[in-house]
């Protein structure tokens, strides 16, 4: 047996691929295996489906001793606990569903030393009994699953992960991975922070790119486009109800809209299952039994659904509304098309979805800076949806897969659809300088349709009344559709230069940033909407050209690498995250804009006085640093 020193030969490795059932590793599994082995610390970013199980499965074949796997899914803990009894390894799991006989007898065999792998939910490590028998224990590993929970600034975070810290400081000799299969770069700081980790852990993100995907994001301002929208997909994707070829999921925002969406498609001839949180467990499970078994061929169900689930034919996964994050998106629409073969993913869109998220998130109360990072993960989502490049690569760049990008994948919406024409950087700026002036006038007054009005020069009584239809602003962009401008103030909310109000009833404002940029103080980077309509759906054109892709500039990964560094190290420093310091647009945009001085970085998105004060100096010398003189 190889020593727990020193990285396993080849042979070796092979000879326990076999013992666990695999013929031969996936691309990126025997790199993330090795490292894992020598240089004893691993984060591990791969997608759902992409055989992060065996990264910390082989090593335990291969390590004397018991590795601990931290989960919080409870069936995927027994599923592969059976699964390696059937290949002769012996393992076992711990969770609130045993009865205390039962853990007893499975702690004993701990004790014992019987197990080659324990998986063991993040509640377990409140109880004393459990992290003293783990110090007793010989354990060479120990992996952590959904390491992103134990992020504050995630999609997904659970404070029982916050323990994980102290776990890993009581088992000083043991291996850590650090496993997810959604983390950006500002969450992959964070796991390394919080787990204690060196700054030189490694960190593999693979497996990104799913080509296979046709991601689409489309308007739906009503119920009837949506209900539009949800069937031609269904029909596309499945053909039509009774001849389903394969199955769908549809998301829905709330479970009253999944229960309505339900009753719909049922009423369509669709064999649809309801799936929520507020359900009898009975029912939750039959809807499951019904999707896995192929009695439905259409899921409805909130975000609740999904978790564990690895149907390969899912055909379509569509989004009734936004989720709050790219990461809870991907996580979702990456449930589609697990067999390789096409499948669609359409998010739908609508002009509210912007201050109705902002109402739900100051609903949810909560620390302040924690409700504004929900915000802008929000945001970074509306962004993606506003286009502007491909969608496939926009996913892995957010995600820092940057050696996956496709250059354009030929078949999202944004590929398929013909530019409409390159917009000048002069163009964009006096038309964004007029928008925001529009929102400057009906300032914490109106919502954004009387900032349209105001922009079109359309007839509106709370204009007349208020005077605003005899300013200069009135019909400033009077050649542009309603439609044009709603899009174009949408992403002025992306941008950070419009906000709203708190409230039942929000109203767009001004921020500072917006008024900055309206009297020219900080340049307006936006690409401006298309004149043309995109084109939602349709088969491919093989005869269009991918999207083209703007590359970077030299040495900006290197320079984002070193900022991120910086960001870690600062973060460390003052005891908070590493959101707090600067975010990872933030970083992006110092690396891309090469910030020399103060006033140049004021420029960067996300950098204000307070923390150009703070922050602003170390920042300047990274870039320093890595630049040469000008």
């Amino acid at each position: 047996m190889t020593s727990p020193l020193a990285p396993a030969p080849a042979a070796e490795l092979d000879a326990g691929l076999r013992r666990l059932g695999y013929e031969s590793f996936r691309a990126g599994q025997r790199e993330a295996v090795e490292t894992l082995l020598e240089r004893r610390r691993l984060l591990l970013v791969a997608p759902t489906g992409g055989g992060k199980s065996l990264i910390y499965q082989l090593p335990a074949v291969l390590l004397p001793g018991t590795t601990v796997v931290i989960s919080p899914l409870v069936a995927l803990m027994n599923d592969q606990v059976q699964a390696l009894r059937a290949r002769g390894i012996e393992a076992t799991f711990l969770a609130s569903t045993l009865d205390g006989a039962e853990v007893k007898r499975r702690m004993a065999g701990i004790a014992e030393g019987r197990y080659a792998l324990v998986y063991a939910a993040p509640e377990r490590l409140a109880f004393p009994g459990f992290r003293g028998l783990l110090k007793q224990a010989r354990v060479p590993l120990v992996a952590i699953d959904e390491a992103h929970c134990i992020s504050e600034w995630g999609h997904d975070f659970r404070p029982e992960y916050l323990q994980l810290g102290s776990l890993v400081a009581d088992l000083p000799q043991a291996r850590v991975l650090a496993c997810t299969a959604t983390a950006t770069p500002v969450v992959r700081d964070e796991i390394v922070a919080r787990l204690g980790l060196p700054d030189d852990t490694p960190q593999l993100v693979r497996g990104f790119a799913r080509p296979n995907l046709r991601l689409r994001a489309q308007e739906a301002p009503d119920a009837r486009a949506r209900h539009r929208a949800v069937d031609t997909q269904l029909a596309e994707a499945l053909g039509a109800p009774g001849r389903a070829a394969g199955v769908a999921i549809v998301y829905c925002p709330t479970r009253r809209a999944s229960e309505e969406e339900q009753q719909r498609l049922t009423l369509k001839g669709w064999r649809a299952a309801l799936y929520h949180a507020g359900l009898q467990p009975r029912l939750r499970d039959a809807s499951q039994r019904a999707f896995i078994d192929g009695a439905a061929d259409v899921m409805v169900a909130t975000n609740a659904f999904g978790m564990g689930i690895d149907r390969p034919d899912v055909r379509a996964v569509v989004h009734l509304g936004p989720p709050g994050s790219i990461e809870a998106y991907y996580q979702e629409v990456g449930r589609g098309g697990r067999d390789g073969r096409e499948a669609f993913g359409l998010l739908l869109v609508a002009p509210g979805d912007l201050p109705l998220r902002r109402r739900l998130l100051e609903m949810d109360g909560g620390d302040e800076a924690v409700v504004a990072h929900k915000w802008n993960l929000f945001l970074e989502l509306m962004r993606w949806a506003e286009g502007g490049s491909c969608r496939h690569d926009a996913i892995l760049r957010y995600f820092g897969d940057e050696a996956e990008t496709l250059d354009g994948c030929g078949h999202c919406d944004v590929c398929e659809a013909l530019p409409s024409g390159p917009q000048t950087s002069e163009e964009a700026t006096l038309v964004v300088r007029k928008a925001l002036s529009a929102v400057a006038r009906i300032h914490r007054r109106f919502g954004l349709q009387a900032a349209v009005h105001l922009l079109r020069g359309t007839d509106d009584p709370r204009l007349a009344r208020s005077g605003l239809d005899r300013t200069p602003t009135f019909g400033a962009l009077k050649e542009r559709s309603e439609t044009w401008l709603m899009q174009l103030l949408r992403r002025c909310v992306t941008a950070g230069w419009v906000d709203f109000t708190p409230g039942d009833r929000p109203v767009v404002l001004l921020t500072e940033d917006g008024r900055a940029v309206m009297k020219a103080e900080r340049p307006a980077r936006m690409l401006l909407p298309d004149d043309a309509p995109r084109a939602a759906s349709g088969r491919h054109d093989r005869t269009r050209k991918p999207a083209s892709r703007v590359p970077p500039a030299e040495g900006d990964a290197s320079l984002f690498e070193a900022l991120r560094t910086h960001r870690l190290n600062v973060a460390r420093a003052g005891g908070v995250p590493p959101y707090v310091v600067a975010s990872d647009r933030t970083l992006r945009e110092i690396a891309s804009f090469a910030p020399r001085t103060r006033a140049e970085l004021l420029a960067v998105h996300g950098i204000g006085d307070a923390k150009a004060d703070r922050y602003g100096d170390g920042f300047l010398q990274v870039v320093a640093r890595h630049l040469p003189p000008s």
